[in-house]
């Protein structure tokens, strides 16, 4: 699913970024692959609305729309697919928490079903785990997926 560099690349960014979650997307295919990372805008937002925002970049992430969009559009122009999009989870697990699933699917579902959502666990400046969630129309949930 995810070639062996973008893995390094995510892990690399993940432990970088560490104590605040990272966030990025992966366009190209099964065997080319280019890694995104985005600036994850969670402080910026708790900052100036706490109440909305009551979470930090060390348990939340954002990413601007707009970026998201020139990365959608850069992929579509060179022939790719959003292959994923990832964040990290820090000082706890790889899991994929109701908090995830809830921003992701806006109208029931996640406007790019086809794309894995991975969740990278960093503890102690370490990634322990890397796990992928694909959309299930069927189940209308998220199910555990090999990223490797």
């Amino acid at each position: 699913m995810l070639t062996a560099e973008s893995i390094n690349a995510i892990s690399q960014q993940a432990i970088a970024e560490y104590p605040s979650e990272c966030c990025g997307i992966v366009t190209g295919n099964v065997s080319s692959q280019r890694v995104h990372p985005c600036r994850n805008r969670q402080d910026e937002l708790h900052a100036k609305d706490p109440e909305t925002h009551p979470r930090t970049s060390r348990e939340a992430y954002d990413i601007d729309r707009n970026e998201m969009e020139r990365i959608f559009a850069d992929a579509a122009a060179k022939g790719e697919q959003v292959v994923c999009f990832y964040h990290s989870h820090i000082d706890c697990g790889a899991y994929f928490s109701q908090m995830d699933k809830d921003v992701l699917t806006v109208f029931g579902e996640p406007e790019l079903p086809e794309a894995v959502h991975v969740v990278v666990s960093v503890q102690d400046r370490q990634v322990k785990e890397i796990n992928g969630y694909r959309w299930d129309g069927a189940k209308q949930d998220f199910v555990t997926i090999k990223v490797r």
